[in-house]
């Protein structure tokens, strides 16, 4: 049984993440998933819900978090005509059909499998933002359909185990074909809705169907207290991260960036070694 200054000190720490979460869908275009998982996981850990389960509801969370987070911040950015729409269409399905085995995948790795999937991923992913993301060329190039298919797949098949929205890897796939930083960052926003969206409904689908969830407030892989929570702060921050995108250099924010995911990355591996 948890008390008052305990449940206080929960929701501080759940409105600095999802502050924090927000501010980085829009300023980056990864969706705030990085960030939202590992808060969502300590207060389902301080609120003891089953450990079997917690990951799971974690991530099917984030994913349902990350569908306003993505509308505000890819509204923001088609202000600044900043979202490839037509890249989107055409490389669509391909995500649609990762997030399906993707969530074959999450459903059936126990929990402190996922922790140490997703600390070895977050890790990886801050040494991107700390040394690569600033040093590719911006000389846009046609992305030929067989690596729409492969990333594609890839994209949609890695955001579910992990609960994001896909933009840590779809920002540096368009980067590495030449997008400008800020549209490749507008698009992964958008690219975040869809595997969102397609990524919530099937983690709710498979809970529901495959596994005993008996966590309070939770449909499927899914945790309704946790998406109330995060979801207006996320809503606010994100437009303003979006906007900073396209005021501001960016290289500081960035490093900064990668430094916190590699710390939350080394913390969630610490977690890993207690439950194993």
């Amino acid at each position: 049984m948890i008390d008052l200054s305990q449940i206080f000190y929960l929701i501080i720490v759940l409105v600095i993440a999802a502050s924090i979460a927000g501010f980085a869908a829009g300023l980056l275009g990864v969706g705030g998933g990085l960030v939202m998982v590992p808060a969502l996981y300590y207060a389902f850990t301080v609120l003891d819900f089953e450990m079997a389960t917690k990951m799971h509801l974690a991530l099917g969370t984030s994913l349902a978090i990350i569908i306003p987070t993505s509308i505000m911040s890819t509204r923001t950015h088609m202000k600044f005509n900043a979202v490839d729409f037509g890249l989107i269409k055409s490389f669509g399905i391909y995500i649609v059909l990762g997030v399906i085995i993707g969530t074959f995948l999450a459903s059936n790795l126990k929990t402190a499998n996922l922790v140490l999937f997703f600390s070895l991923f977050g890790f990886l992913v801050g040494l991107f933002f700390l040394f690569l993301k600033s040093k590719l060329e911006e000389t846009e190039k046609n992305i030929p359909k067989i690596y729409k298919i492969i990333i594609g797949n890839f994209i949609g098949f890695i955001s579910v185990p992990l609960g994001i929205g896909g933009g840590s890897l779809s920002v540096p796939f368009m980067r590495l074909f030449g997008y400008d930083m800020r549209k490749a960052i507008g698009t992964s926003a958008a690219i975040g809705i869809l595997i969102a969206i397609s990524g919530t409904i099937s983690m709710i689908s498979s809970g529901a169907l495959f596994a005993k969830v008996n966590s309070p407030l939770s449909f499927g892989y899914f945790n309704l207290a946790g998406f109330l929570v995060f979801v207006p702060v996320t809503m606010l921050m994100a437009p303003l991260g979006a906007k900073v995108v396209h005021k501001v250099n960016r290289n500081l924010i960035t490093k900064i960036f990668g430094i916190y995911l590699i710390l939350i990355s080394l913390r969630s591996f610490i977690e890993y070694l207690n439950i194993k």
